[in-house]
């Protein structure tokens, strides 16, 4: 069976995907392997352990978050259709290209205390339409439907892209020999039902009470009237536990919780709430806050937080159903 690479499918698509957003899309892809060959060399490459700092969120960094960040930041700054780069490891973002048609934002590795454990790691991206010649900080704030693309790489036993052009969700799998990105899975589609949910259970005591009740329900199954029994399962990386949505469908939680009243939620709207949303969208699940919609969310600020329930779209729209 002969495959398309992914050059060969950018070149196919129509629309929003001009030669130099296939371009961009390439330049992320291609920087993914540089990262996933340092991860395949792991301890012996000496890329493992903290880095005994912490980066914009409070987080204490890896040694892999920052090469990982170095790579994309080095690759995409000098890329001429790349107007400027936003990085959640990073306090401000990064001027590139004076007329780059694009805005590239990425959680460079997300999931990273899975490393030194050998487990999954992943990169995420979303991009979105330069609004100006020289980019300021809030030519950033667009909300997530005007992204043009958006996608991840999964670094697990196989190294795959899933990527969104705003026509489908498509994945592909990394030849280790040729080192080419082949079109593998085609009109990737998310059910509107699950039996499979994932959230990090310990923070249950700080969740609020329409997250208490739907996941009470979970657990309970047909004992609680739900026709069915639900399984558990959590990652620790959101590349991941998307990933398992789009293979097998289900929904992942990460709600608001009073743990640090403080924040608005875990993760960050602009480098991995948008880009999953759309992911998600495009596959015909649902993506939501609890109680809006993650894509019509304009943002405020770079690395502004939000709660996310992303998934099958019957059990969002119950959870959404459960914050009125």
């Amino acid at each position: 069976m002969a495959y398309r690479t992914l050059s060969q499918y950018l070149a196919l698509q129509q629309g929003n995907l001009t030669p130099a957003l296939a371009d961009v899309i390439n330049t992320i892809a291609d920087t993914c392997k540089t990262i996933d060959q340092a991860l395949q060399s792991g301890a012996l490459a000496g890329i493992l352990g903290s880095a005994e700092h912490e980066n914009v969120q409070g987080e204490t960094q890896k040694k892999l978050d920052i090469i990982s960040n170095d790579y994309l930041i080095d690759a995409l700054k000098v890329h001429q259709h790349v107007g400027g780069l936003a990085s959640e490891e990073l306090d401000e973002f990064t001027p590139a290209q004076a007329n780059g048609e694009y805005l590239v934002l990425f959680d460079p590795l997300d999931g990273s205390s899975n490393i030194d454990i050998n487990m999954c790691v992943g990169t995420i991206f979303s991009i979105l339409p330069a609004k100006n010649a020289v980019t300021q900080a809030e030519d950033f704030l667009q909300a997530g439907t005007e992204q043009v693309a958006a996608g991840y790489v999964l670094y697990g036993p196989s190294t795959m892209l899933v990527l969104t052009v705003g026509t489908g969700v498509v994945a592909f799998t990394l030849d280790p020999k040729t080192q080419e990105y082949f079109l593998t899975t085609e009109n990737i589609q998310v059910a509107a039902d699950t039996q499979e949910f994932a959230i990090n259970a310990s923070n249950q005591r700080h969740w609020e009470a329409p997250v208490q009740r739907y996941i009470e329900e979970l657990q309970l199954g047909k004992t609680a009237g739900r026709g069915k029994d639900f399984n558990m399962r959590w990652v620790a990386c959101m590349v991941g536990d998307i990933h398992r949505i789009l293979c097998r469908s289900g929904i992942f939680l990460y709600p608001y919780d009073r743990k640090d009243p403080s924040k608005a939620g875990r993760l960050r709207l602009m480098y991995e709430a948008n880009p999953m949303s759309m992911l998600i969208e495009q596959a015909g699940g649902a993506s939501t806050t609890g109680r809006v919609r993650i894509l019509d969310i304009q943002p405020t600020e770079l690395h502004q937080r939000v709660p996310v329930v992303i998934g099958s779209k019957n059990e969002v729209d119950l959870v959404t159903q459960y914050h009125l």
